[in-house]
């Protein structure tokens, strides 16, 4: 590295007869962890929150081209801009990917290719060819999921007989079977409840063009179908034949004498509209929004009826529109940036009653959910009504990991109205407390949401159905009580303690389920684990470190794709960026040792790619939604946790305390 006397020569010299050094002021580290500083609070929307756009691949762009052609509603300027987001984003073998640098994608690159093709865009065009090459190779129309075939079901180009029932009786299903409506995760079930709506109504509206290049074998339904195990008594063939039954009874539906349908049908619209109160569209989430928008009129709602009107709002809130082109959030995520930029400014030194921390903190108590939403049927506990959700409004789904985070954040900010942060506090600890699994980890939403027989159901090929517990959410909460100073002999910790333990991999690393990946899950354990007081000389845990310090690449820093949740052969590879190497960075600060040489390193990796603004640039795709199925590139990641780890380092290198609370 051509760097003037380096960080890390500095630190070196200033401790090579001090086995214990202070931190000698120096242009490079001051002036980036004071640049990061500036770049956050400059940022800061008037309101007091922070939020970065979640930036995703192209099928959510894809979704709403073909919705606008079912429903008639094109706008020619709208569309041209929609083709070129598309076409900007198409990959140089044709296809398209669902996370930046990863290989193409059969939903995506057939989605990109309808969406192409329906605004008008010849399939003898280059590109167009270049892409069927592409979706053919992947396995074409029969290779996508159930959700993306329901799509082109609705526009005539895939046949319902072949899709999997979502029949609205699942709504009647109650928590007296031993596997219900309830045990879904909430996002499949907002997804979900429209689809079995539009799944009655079948409201196809074929448009002028078709798929048939798309299918390898041709239109026959060896393809169509899906396929069964090979094993003859399977969870799957027996909800495959199960399907084949509600296929039979749809037949009697269709005749008007389905005893139930009149109802569960009902049951159904009144639970999407329920949940359009209190919440920023169904679930605050693109799928659900857009699923309900179609549901909406299937059930015959008018386009301008207000509960219409106010769905396609939500749904277009989430697109970004500039000259040339369009892109669409799949949500919004104010409360978590929040949360994050708080914690990380705070760590950094800037003052616990700063205006702008204040204004934040009560921003963030504004946020508090004090009402009983679905997480009641999961977790019938006799506990204050609290938690904090993801998004701006999304009152039915507070959700476990953003309440985590935000009682980091609302700890460490003095506010003029102590009791009003306190109550606050309490009441979102013993809300927490609460969804502690019977493994002893904590999910994301949902409390014991793990039976894996709904991941058998036909329809549940998105990955998507269950709200399993997870290593680094755990390790986060244990953050939160170390702090806190928790004893390690309270139950629930030793419980989770015990379930971390058990998740750990055998080369030491820990599986990240929200964020990009084994990078993320071993960086949260150190660090939960450290702030719980545990020695971290135990043998367990200097393996995690172990693991951190063997993916560390030749320039310093640490990165991970998404490839690892299909294979995880690829820990730890990838091109570095500046939110993992944070992450790693302060995985390692955690064993107290700030003069490790993979430390040093790391963090002159930070100071030396930071942009003279203050920002840090970033492409990699570094967070979660669904393993395998969707990613999201957090803006607001490369920005934040570097000045976390920058702070972290230089805490630990003067002795300071990590986490305190004012």
């Amino acid at each position: 590295m051509q760097v003037q006397q380096s960080h890390a020569d500095r630190v070196r010299k200033s401790s090579a007869n001090d086995p214990a050094p202070v931190l000698h002021p120096f242009n490079e580290f001051d002036t980036a962890l004071k640049r990061s500083q500036n770049y956050l609070l400059n940022v800061q929307k008037p309101e007091g929150y922070w939020v970065g756009e979640l930036m995703v691949d192209v099928t959510l762009i894809a979704d709403l081209v073909a919705y606008h052609h079912w429903d008639r509603s094109v706008d020619n300027a709208w569309e041209k801009k929609a083709v070129h987001h598309i076409f900007e984003k198409q990959l140089p073998d044709g296809g398209w990917n669902i996370y930046f640098g990863g290989p193409a994608e059969v939903n995506a690159t057939i989605k990109a290719y309808l969406a192409l093709k329906l605004a008008g865009v010849a399939a003898t065009d280059p590109r167009m060819l270049k892409a069927r090459e592409v979706a053919m190779r992947l396995g074409g129309v029969p290779r996508m999921n159930t959700f993306s075939k329901l799509y082109l079901a609705l526009i005539g180009l895939f046949p319902w007989k072949w899709l999997p029932t979502i029949p609205c009786e699942v709504m009647m299903i109650g928590k007296w079977f031993h596997v219900n409506f309830w045990d879904m995760s909430n996002w499949s079930r907002a997804m979900i409840v429209p689809l079995a709506i539009i799944n009655h109504f079948r409201p196809t509206r074929a448009v002028a063009v078709d798929l048939n290049e798309l299918y390898p074998e041709g239109y026959h339904e060896r393809d169509l179908a899906l396929p069964r195990d090979p094993q003859t008594f399977t969870w799957r063939n027996l909800f495959l034949s199960l399907d084949g039954l509600h296929k039979f009874a749809e037949l009697f539906v269709r005749g008007g004498i389905h005893p139930f349908r009149r109802r569960a049908l009902k049951k159904c619209e009144q639970w999407m509209l329920e949940r359009f109160e209190k919440s920023d569209g169904l679930a605050a989430i693109f799928p659900a929004m857009l699923n309900a928008l179609i549901a909406l009129k299937a059930l015959g709602y008018a386009d301008d009826h207000p509960q219409v009107k106010r769905a396609w709002h939500e749904v277009k809130k989430l697109q970004h529109e500039t000259g040339d082109s369009v892109r669409c959030e799949p949500c919004f995520s104010p409360v978590w940036d929040t949360a994050i930029v708080t914690i990380c400014l705070r760590e950094s030194g800037v003052a616990a009653d700063h205006p702008q921390m204040q204004k934040a903190a009560d921003w963030l108590i504004d946020r508090e959910i004090r009402f009983k939403g679905d997480w009641v049927h999961k977790n019938p506990a006799k506990v204050e009504p609290s938690g904090w959700v993801f998004e701006f409004r999304n009152e039915w789904n507070p959700d476990v990991d953003d309440t985590a985070m935000v009682l980091l954040a609302l700890r460490k900010v003095a506010l003029a109205d102590r009791k009003k942060r306190d109550d606050s506090i309490r009441r979102g600890l013993n809300w927490m407390m609460a969804f502690q699994c019977k493994d002893g980890g904590w999910a994301a939403f949902d409390k014991d949401c793990t039976e894996g027989i709904l991941e058998k159901v036909p329809f549940a090929d998105h990955n998507a159905m269950l709200d399993p517990e997870c290593a680094d959410i755990t390790a986060r909460i244990l953050e939160l009580l170390g702090y806190d100073g928790w004893d390690l002999k309270h139950p629930q910790i030793v419980d989770a303690i015990d379930y971390v333990k058990r998740q750990q991999e055998k080369d030491g690393s820990w599986y990240g389920r929200w964020g990009v990946n084994y990078i993320y899950g071993t960086w949260q354990v150190c660090r939960g684990m450290a702030a719980l007081g545990i020695d971290m000389a135990e043998p367990w845990l200097v393996k995690g470190r172990e693991w951190l310090e063997s993916v560390q690449h030749e320039d310093g820093g640490w990165g991970e794709r998404c490839n690892t949740y299909d294979d995880p052969v690829f820990k730890g590879q990838g091109p570095s960026t500046a939110s993992q190497t944070a992450w790693a960075v302060m995985g390692l600060l955690a064993f107290g040792e700030a003069n490790r040489e993979s430390i040093r390193r790391g963090i002159e990796y930070l100071v030396r790619t930071q942009n003279t603004d203050g920002s840090w640039t970033e492409d990699e795709v570094t967070g979660t939604g669904f393993p395998k199925v969707f990613y999201l590139k957090y803006d607001m990641y490369r920005n934040a946790w570097p000045l976390l780890a920058l702070a972290t380092y230089k805490k630990v290198l003067n002795g300071e305390k990590i986490g305190d609370k004012v």
